[in-house]
């Protein structure tokens, strides 16, 4: 049974042109993607569609279009584009390393929960604010909002070049005003006097913001963002490996044979028509018909099937099954990227770069609620100007705008379920053909 879900026909523009796969670069957030997305878009007769958690574009483009055009558009926009390398018929050696990225976010992060967590403990709890304690939590802070915090504000000096803004603009303008006025409030108001204490209470009382710091504020921002930054990278690194792991199901040498005897080669080097044993317990190397001898195959990779069928002179064999019983004699037919299990594999990646209809609402919200924010905040400071409070209690309020508005789930939890649910059904055994299968399921 095949189950479709409608399409957004509006959402994904269509060319009769082939698709181009493009890996992207310097993304950090759901934001980054939707501009992307728009940029490419505007191409004539191009149509794509980005996807923020596998990192990738899939584009439509007419026949002989220059695909070098499409990385410069990226790369204009303040991101990094290229073409997918050829694939190996085994897994790639990029991806069994370590991720650079995902080693730099731990170290940031262990960082910041090391340096920021007393300064959270400290503001909160008015029995620990010893003499002089403000001046310790600016210490403690400032390599938190400015080591640690780096990535954002990196990406939100990136993205002013570009006449843009992301979640990262909304976390950079955040942290740093609430870091910047604590430290007025220290060094020009009266947040650095000898003895001065936060009381945590519930009610809201407007001030002049002079006589407090936001310095927990700013370290804690960083600090669970990095974290939400970490788990979301290792979610989409272990959903990657769920397709290594099908990948890694195929054998990862053969005995081909070459004149009457048999030659152990790898797989890499095997061509379509040489003849190969498999003998009793061995996975078959490939996709082939049984030249000689008989057996029983395991084959419950594909069917799920339970119960070995049995295979003679003539009978098509697929690879990555087990050879149960018999000497065989295989001819290969299909080799590489033609196997069934490498598209099994290439099913499972188109299924992770869609996009579901409840994923590209997200996107389109992201794409506008920075500059909605930001909005907010410059309204804010006005209307508590005009009501006549003084500049830096308006300011205090205009800067707790910036710092609660820090979505990133919003764009982010969407893609990450679709990623690491279609690639905990690929070790399963079940393949999702694509997010809106997945999320018509809901339907049935």
């Amino acid at each position: 049974m095949t189950t479709s879900a409608p399409t957004d026909s509006s959402a994904q523009p269509q060319s009769s042109g082939p698709d181009v796969e493009l890996l992207l670069g310097g993304m950090t957030c759901a934001s980054c993607a939707n501009r992307i997305e728009r940029k490419l878009n505007k191409l004539d007769g191009v149509s794509a569609s980005v996807n923020y958690a596998t990192e990738k574009a899939r584009v439509s483009v007419p026949e002989g279009y220059d695909s070098q055009q499409l990385i410069s558009t990226v790369e204009q926009a303040g991101y990094t584009a290229e073409l997918p390398k050829p694939k190996a018929a085994g897994p790639q050696k990029d991806d069994e390393g370590e991720d650079p990225e995902l080693t730099s976010l731990r170290h940031r992060l262990i960082g910041a929960g090391v340096l920021g967590v007393p300064v959270i403990i400290l503001a909160m709890i008015p029995a620990l604010q010893f003499t002089y304690w403000q001046w310790l939590s600016l210490t403690l802070a400032a390599p938190v909002i400015v080591w640690a915090g780096w990535p954002f504000h990196k990406a939100a000096w990136t993205n002013l070049r570009h006449g843009s803004a992301t979640m990262d603009t909304l976390i950079s303008m955040g942290t740093i005003a609430a870091f910047l006025w604590s430290l007025y409030a220290l060094f020009f108001g009266t947040a650095g006097m000898p003895g001065m204490t936060h009381a945590f209470e519930l009610s809201v009382e407007p001030t002049d913001g002079a006589s407090s710091i936001y310095l927990e504020v700013a370290a804690g921002v960083i600090f669970f963002i990095l974290g939400g930054r970490y788990f979301e990278r290792r979610s989409k690194r272990q959903a990657g490996a769920a397709l290594r792991s099908l990948m890694e199901l195929g054998s990862k040498e053969v005995a081909v044979l070459r004149d009457g005897a048999e030659t152990l080669i790898s797989i890499d080097d095997l061509a379509e028509g040489d003849e190969f044993v498999v003998r009793p317990g061995e996975k078959i190397a490939t996709d082939g018909t049984v030249v000689s001898g008989s057996s029983a195959v395991d084959a419950s990779l594909l069917t799920g099937e339970s119960v070995p069928v049995e295979v003679s002179e003539g009978d098509d064999v697929t690879g990555a099954t087990v050879n149960t019983g018999g000497r065989l004699v295989v001819r290969a037919t299909r080799v590489g990227s033609d196997t069934q299990l490498a598209q099994m594999a290439q099913m499972v990646e188109d299924a992770q770069s869609g996009k579901a209809e409840v994923q590209r609402l997200a996107d389109r919200i992201s794409g506008v609620f920075v500059p909605i924010v930001i909005a907010i905040a410059v309204a804010t400071l006005g209307v508590w100007l005009g009501a006549g409070f003084p500049i830096t209690a308006a300011f205090t309020a205009s800067v707790a705008v910036l710092i609660i508005a820090c979505p990133c789930a919003l764009g982010l939890a969407t893609p990450t379920a679709l990623l690491v649910g279609t690639g905990r059904g690929a070790q399963l055994g079940i393949l999702i053909k694509g997010p809106e299968v997945l999320e018509s399921t809901r339907k049935v």
